[in-house]
């Protein structure tokens, strides 16, 4: 069987745990981001994916997380304990909201989906990641959707390997990382990105960089620090055009609870690291300060969840709720060297991608446009730029010479 000292190949120093350094900017295709999660992380996940799905143009992936907005009409434990929350509402507000208050709902039947169940959850469990297979039916395409179930999996990430410290398959317990003999990372990366080259075993030859998760990149309930793991191709400066995927760890599954665990033992990096694509690993933070949530009861956050239930205002998975906002401006920031070279390697096409009247494709440097200004978190400037350079909500932010985008600014 395998084990870590096999797999993982990189240790975290103290001094890279350390508080982190501002965010850089790397040669990234803004058209290649996507992003998964784990449990609070798969209804993040879940909300970025439908909310912001004009900038994660390529899709997302839910581990053991539920439907888009389900702890807004109903108790947030309905949509737990392998119960059958409601999906009626939540599939009403996404039409209602789309190209509102969301990005428009016709962007899913582009987006690749991928969802991961274990048979032994009771924590969330597969009746409800059944429901958000349901819900976004409505939406998606069949042939972009992927629904995994594996048997005898309790609540955890699922790997098929062996890494120190780690639960076992059938129980859900911290770190809620377990060799399933299942490859998470693996399966949900390409199912975005297609066929990929084999993972690196050995020593891998990026490195884990910290960063400030404060300003526009921080909100109520995340970290003052977040992670990337950063390939070698991908460093700053490299003329290498690299991919994104963005991995949200789950309930008490924080840096400041598990420390690097989520970081180092989910498998991502090893992927990651022969395949070009960096990984943002945004961090949540436990916080017991009582906060009325959606259905008008008061709680705490004392497990550092990411956002589900409204503890940080009623439109935690709209555009503009703070978590999210704060993710998607690292996102923004990451994403704001691209062009900084001509690309040496590619591992995989991204899709064309139809969103509304904006088109755009890996293809080709420009993007056309019908439209007279750009959507918020769309591209609105940089060389070679032939669309809107004003934004219908948000503020244009250039990071480089060859990206700008309609950010809000929190």
């Amino acid at each position: 069987m395998p084990t870590v000292a096999t797999f993982l190949g990189l240790a975290i120093s103290g001094a890279a745990m350390a508080s982190g350094a501002a965010l850089g900017a790397y040669n990234v295709d803004p058209n290649s981001i996507s992003v998964s999660g784990l449990s609070s992380g798969g209804f993040m996940s879940a909300q970025l994916g439908v909310a912001y799905s004009d900038t994660f143009k390529v899709g997302f992936g839910v581990f053991a997380g539920g439907p888009y907005d389900c702890a807004r009409g109903q108790s947030y434990t309905t949509c737990m304990y392998n119960q059958n929350p409601s999906i009626t509402t939540p599939v009403a507000n996404m039409k209602s909201w789309s190209g509102n208050k969301i990005n428009p709902v016709s962007n899913l039947q582009s987006r690749k989906i991928y969802m991961w169940t274990g048979t032994a959850d009771t924590t969330v469990g597969p009746n409800v990641m059944s429901q958000l297979k349901t819900q976004l039916a409505n939406f998606a395409s069949a042939a972009n959707v992927s629904y995994i179930t594996t048997s005898g999996a309790a609540h955890t990430f699922p790997t098929d390997f062996d890494a120190a410290g780690d639960n076992s398959c059938s129980s859900s317990v911290s770190p809620y990382i377990s060799n399933c003999q299942y490859d998470g990372a693996g399966a949900v990366l390409q199912w975005m990105y297609g066929p990929l080259n084999a993972r690196n075993p050995g020593t891998l030859s990026g490195s884990i960089v910290s960063f400030s998760q404060t300003g526009e990149y921080g909100a109520s309930g995340m970290d003052t620090t977040g992670y990337l793991y950063v390939p070698r191709a991908c460093q700053p400066g490299s003329s290498t055009v690299c991919k994104l995927h963005v991995a949200l760890h789950g309930c008490k599954q924080s840096y400041s609870m598990i420390g690097s665990k989520f970081v180092s033992n989910t498998g991502y990096n090893m992927w990651a690291d022969t395949n070009d694509i960096i990984i943002l690993y945004p961090q949540a933070v436990a916080d017991n300060t009582m906060h009325t949530i959606w259905t008008g009861m008061p709680l705490p956050n004392p497990n550092g969840c990411w956002d589900w239930v409204g503890w940080y205002g009623a439109n935690a998975d709209q555009v503009g709720g703070v978590q999210m906002a704060a993710i998607v401006n690292q996102v923004a920031r990451v994403v704001s060297g691209y062009g900084a070279g001509s690309s040496s390697s590619t591992t995989a096409a991204t899709p064309t991608t139809t969103t509304g009247s904006i088109t755009t494709t890996t293809t080709t440097t420009a993007t056309v446009t019908t439209t007279a200004v750009a959507p918020l978190y769309g591209q609105c400037g940089g060389i070679g730029w032939t669309g809107p350079t004003a934004c219908a909500t948000g503020v244009c932010t250039a990071y480089s010479p060859y990206y700008a985008q309609c950010l809000l600014i929190v």
